[in-house]
């Protein structure tokens, strides 16, 4: 399976995650609730780092828990874990074989609280360190650059959360259940994906701009066209970039920006209109708002989501993207060089 096949298999992987995995889902979420969380800490690498952030959303927002990222090396090098009796451990992965996540997990168990495991490979170290596992069902990823299994760790994450709040998840399944139709119609952007990659072909370096909900999914999005292109990419938070990182734009440079159907999207379009109009920045976004359709940003399809959901949808327009910027780099997507699919840090 290509990098492009498996993008392009993200509507039916949701689809099968949620006929098959929502018991799974519903477990979880009842360990968890017995537990009654202060915290839940999130332990992740790579794309599943992205996922892990998106959680401090789903969870902020829905449950009003706060969520915080684990530093694995305290667990795995330091030997100094941090106290766990009042959280939830969540190790997500798309291998579930890297030691320093399993190490996480191992801990949290030890301390007594639960674990559960969000990965692709339900017989896993992680999976077998876990007291529960949500198994993504994305089928085999081939691909070194994660793509569904992203969207389907997201998934997982935003059932778990609804099943928090809504033990039953009846109202919650029919919000979730439109999900995959919202990834198959953003794969409608592939013709005009391809077309601002080739016009963006010979870019060295990018900065990504997200907020709010869509903050991972800038992160994820500069991760890709780091992976595939070799392009120097760099993903803020909106907010983050005002404070520094701005002087770093100059005429011409490429600003690539996820922009909410939220009230964390205003501040956002009025920044890019200043990065054109005062910098001259290239500004390319996602976003389905018509203050900036007005603008006249060059632009690829936002989802038609409620805005803690739409990540799970929005980063496929961003993945077309990256991987036709690759080809039009010259670069085979389905053999980035360098990286490997499976990483095991410690």
């Amino acid at each position: 399976m290509s990098l492009l096949g498996e993008i392009h298999e993200q509507p039916e992987a949701a689809a099968r995650f949620l006929d098959r995995r929502l018991a799974d889902v519903r477990a979880a979420a009842r360990r968890i609730a017995a537990h009654d969380p202060a915290v839940v800490l999130v332990a992740a690498r790579g794309s599943s780092d992205h996922a892990a952030i998106y959680a401090q959303y789903a969870f902020g927002l829905r449950n009003r828990l706060p969520v915080a990222l684990a530093a694995p090396s305290m667990f795995s090098v330091y030997g100094a874990p941090p106290r766990l009796e009042r959280s939830v451990v969540l190790g997500v992965s798309q291998s579930g074989e890297s030691p320093d996540i399993v190490a996480v997990l191992v801990e949290a168990r030890r301390q007594g609280a639960p674990a559960v495991a969000i990965t692709n490979e339900p017989g896993s170290p992680l999976a077998s360190a876990a007291d529960a596992v949500i198994a993504l069902e994305a089928g085999p990823e081939r691909s070194v650059a994660a793509t569904k299994t992203y969207t389907i760790q997201l998934l997982a994450i935003a059932a778990l959360s609804a099943a928090l709040a809504e033990p039953s998840l009846r109202d919650a399944e029919r919000r979730l259940r439109t999900i995959p139709a919202a990834i198959g119609a953003m794969l409608d952007a592939d013709a005009t994906a391809r077309d601002l990659a080739a016009r963006h072909a010979p870019m060295t370096r990018a900065v990504v701009l997200g907020r709010g909900c869509e903050y991972p999914t800038a992160r994820e999005w500069a991760l890709k066209i780091q992976e595939l292109t070799q392009v120097m990419a760099h993903a803020w938070s909106s907010a983050d970039f005002a404070h520094g990182p701005l002087a770093l734009v100059e005429p011409g440079l490429p600003v690539l920006a996820v922009v909410p159907d939220d009230a964390a999207g205003d501040g956002l379009v009025a920044q890019l209109l200043a990065l054109r109009d005062d910098h001259r920045a290239d500004v390319v976004t996602i976003s389905r708002r018509q203050d900036a359709r007005a603008a006249g940003f060059a632009g690829l399809p936002f989802p038609d989501l409620p805005p803690d959901l739409a990540p799970i949808a929005s980063i496929v327009p961003g993945q077309l993207f990256a991987l036709h910027l690759a080809v039009a780099r010259g670069l085979n997507p389905d053999r980035p060089r360098t990286i490997s699919k499976v990483t095991r840090t410690r």
